[in-house]
């Protein structure tokens, strides 16, 4: 039985996951989800509802994962950077029927909730009544630690990119499937790096994302240990690494050049000889910066691409990648083809969509446009990237959506924040795009065109950003601002962010 359930009966005392030096053995977890699962069916919920996780990385979040996951339920894990009226989105669009929150996010979630309407049958802060909210404990605790209710495979309802700046949940099937049925990135992980029992995952990316969360339960399925940071740090990254003998970790390329930027004294200085596996994927990594990982750590960094939707898996080993540089590898799941607008497959080694026949199929949760428009006549799925093949069938990434901009591998979405800037007193006109940065990837530039009686100076930027702080996560906040007399348009108000590109690295060279 590939299921939690199963550990905690054989191994009670082993460590399901540790953070901040706190060890959670399996039989700890599992009852705590069991007990949970039983206070979601009490409270009214059944197979298929949507259940809301708004936590930072802290003890409990797998808890509540679990819960969901042998419920049926659908779980969705919204980002706790998020402002009030981002979380409301979410929460309305996705139905949510149970929030579980913590005291450090108790007042913003209270607020988001405050928003949907109708709103959810509970709320719960999982460390210690605020904001109104109770503390989940107590009425957990009263509940039997042996089901009290059928149970069946649930399923996550992650939010993915949107045209139209918003995100859209990807809704995967939910088959009701028995306990322990293996599907999703279980049997990729098992198959490709030899995830088992004695795996140590150290997890240092925020659980709200799709790989880190689905690839640390995962792990607890094979009856490994998962490490978790609330927050990366290099060093202590580095620190954990050797103190647990952390065997797997999954990365986004921000992490590498952190690691890297550490003097050689400080980082040759931890012991990394434990780990078999090193993987990255959710933002290109600079060829650079995966030959400097590779020299360091040896051939055991490895590159998946795919996206929340997975249409399309890809993997690149590590003596693949220093061969192709850029590349990020041959489908492991679906097969990719590159078409033009019209829909005719492109020679090698010329750019266009890519689109995948077969792997995973998916919808759009509320948006059967939104769905159709990933599909062609030939049932080819495409989450709008763009990129070419080589002779050998090695995929290229050349533009991940042609808007999308991506900050350390966080989606941010250019609409949303041109919404929000649109509406300041100060400004006439507004572009957002993403432009290069090393140690993120991508940063957030807004063009603007002020209003007449605004004068374009720094103190004018900062004072925009501040004012609309409050309706931007940090993450979506424009860190270069330029004020331009005009933006470019075409004669039917489109606005061409391609000249804005091409512009600003003309001027950055």
């Amino acid at each position: 039985m590939l299921f939690p359930d199963h550990h905690a009966d054989r191994r009670p005392e082993a460590p399901a996951y540790v953070i901040d030096g706190v060890a959670v053995d399996y039989r700890t977890m599992v009852d705590n989800s069991i007990r949970t699962a039983n206070l979601m069916r009490d409270i009214g919920l059944v197979p298929g509802d949507v259940v809301a996780i708004l936590l930072p990385n802290v003890p409990g979040l797998l808890d509540i994962a679990w819960s969901a996951q042998r419920s049926g339920l659908r779980y969705t894990s919204v980002a706790s950077h998020l402002t009030a009226e981002e979380i409301a989105y979410i929460l309305t669009d996705s139905g949510a029927k149970v929030v579980f929150t913590c005291t450090a996010l108790a007042d913003v979630a209270a607020a988001a909730i405050a928003m949907v309407s109708p709103t959810p049958l509970a709320a719960f802060s999982i460390d210690g009544e605020a904001a109104g909210l109770p503390d989940l404990r107590p009425a957990r605790d009263a509940q039997p630690a042996v089901p009290n209710g059928p149970e069946s495979e649930g399923v996550d309802l992650l939010y993915s990119s949107g045209t139209t700046g918003r995100p859209k949940g990807v809704a995967a099937t939910l088959g009701q499937a028995p306990l322990g049925t293996l599907s999703g990135t279980a049997p990729f992980l098992i198959n490709t790096w030899g995830f088992d029992e004695s795996t140590v995952y150290l997890s240092p990316a925020p659980m709200y994302h799709s790989a880190p969360l689905r690839t640390s339960m995962a792990v607890q399925r094979m009856g490994g240990t998962v490490v978790i940071m609330p927050k990366f740090k290099p060093e202590p990254a580095l620190e954990l690494i050797a103190k647990h003998q952390v065997t797997h970790t999954q990365m986004v390329p921000t992490m590498f050049v952190r690691l890297l930027q550490l003097d050689d004294e400080v980082r040759l200085a931890h012991d990394v000889s434990s780990l078999r596996a090193v993987i990255h994927a959710a933002a290109p990594c600079p060829p650079s910066v995966k030959q400097a990982m590779i020299a360091w750590l040896g051939p055991i960094v490895d590159e998946f691409y795919s996206s929340t939707e997975a249409p399309l898996v890809t993997l690149i080993r590590s003596e693949e990648a220093l061969a192709r540089p850029g590349s990020v590898g041959r489908p492991v799941l679906g097969t990719p083809h590159i078409c033009d607008d019209e829909g005719n497959v492109l020679p090698v080694g010329t750019p266009g969509t890519i689109w995948s026949e077969g792997g995973v199929d998916f919808e759009y949760l509320n948006a059967p446009e939104k769905t159709a428009a990933t599909r062609n006549e030939l049932g080819w799925r495409t989450v709008g990237d763009l990129g070419y093949l080589d002779e050998e069938g090695f995929l290229y990434i050349s533009d991940r959506r042609d808007d999308l901009i991506l900050v350390g591998g966080v989606n941010v979405y250019p609409q949303e924040i041109e919404n929000v800037l649109i509406e300041h007193a100060a400004v006439q006109d507004v572009a957002v795009i993403g432009v290069p940065d090393l140690e993120y990837g991508q940063r957030v530039a807004a063009f603007i065109t002020p209003n007449p009686g605004h004068e374009a100076s720094d103190a004018l930027a900062q004072q925009i950003i501040a004012d609309t702080a409050d309706r931007l996560s940090r993450v979506k906040q424009p860190r270069i601002v330029e004020f331009v007399d005009e933006l470019p348009r075409t004669p039917t108000g489109k606005l061409l962010k391609r000249v804005l590109r091409e512009e600003y690295k003309a001027e950055s060279r």
